[in-house]
């Protein structure tokens, strides 16, 4: 009676579950240029291929007034559906605050979750949410954008955010995919 039991909850199992692996619903060899407002910040990222559903990170901000934010890491990527993928981030966050003699006197790490989804042919939905961590507290860390493709080498975002650096801020983008 168990092993019919078995048979029946494995195959309502595979029912469910899709058999067929699905590729990344998006490219993460890219790199991208962007301006931040209120605070006024430039900065740059670029994320590259480890494995098909790993990625290496290297990002850098600033004011240009003594100042930086420079993190890298590792992210993992995997499509969750058709038209969606999951996504998230491990960093390190090398910080030096405007006021500081130091070079780079501040260390935190970073952990994000969040998700990409086509919402039209060239139009792409992105968040994001985390948490920055040092040994003194956490601040939370959030990103809500949209992404236009207009070929499959550039997009052009704009988002809302917060990276735990400089606070909230509306940055426009603009991405290259190598």
């Amino acid at each position: 009676m168990l092993g019919k039991v078995l048979k029946v909850a494995a195959f309502g199992l595979c029912a469910v579950l899709p058999l067929s692996a699905h590729a990344n619903n998006f490219n993460y060899n890219m790199m991208e240029f962007r301006m931040g407002t209120s605070p006024g910040t430039f900065g740059g990222e670029v994320t590259t291929y480890f494995t098909e559903n790993t990625h290496f990170i290297g990002r850098a901000d600033s004011e240009f007034s003594g100042d930086w934010d420079i993190a890298g890491g590792i992210g993992f990527n995997g499509p969750a559906g058709q038209f969606a993928d999951i996504l998230g981030q491990m960093l390190v966050h090398n910080i030096k605050e405007s006021g500081s003699d130091k070079i780079g006197d501040v260390w935190k790490t970073e952990v994000n979750i969040g998700t990409r989804v086509w919402l039209m042919q060239n139009l792409e939905l992105n968040g994001k949410i985390g948490q920055i961590m040092d040994n003194d507290g956490s601040r939370s860390v959030y990103n809500l954008g949209a992404r236009f493709h207009s070929t499959q080498q550039l997009s052009l975002g704009a988002d809302f955010k917060n990276n735990g650096v400089y606070g909230q801020q509306f940055v426009m983008s603009a991405r290259f995919a190598f």
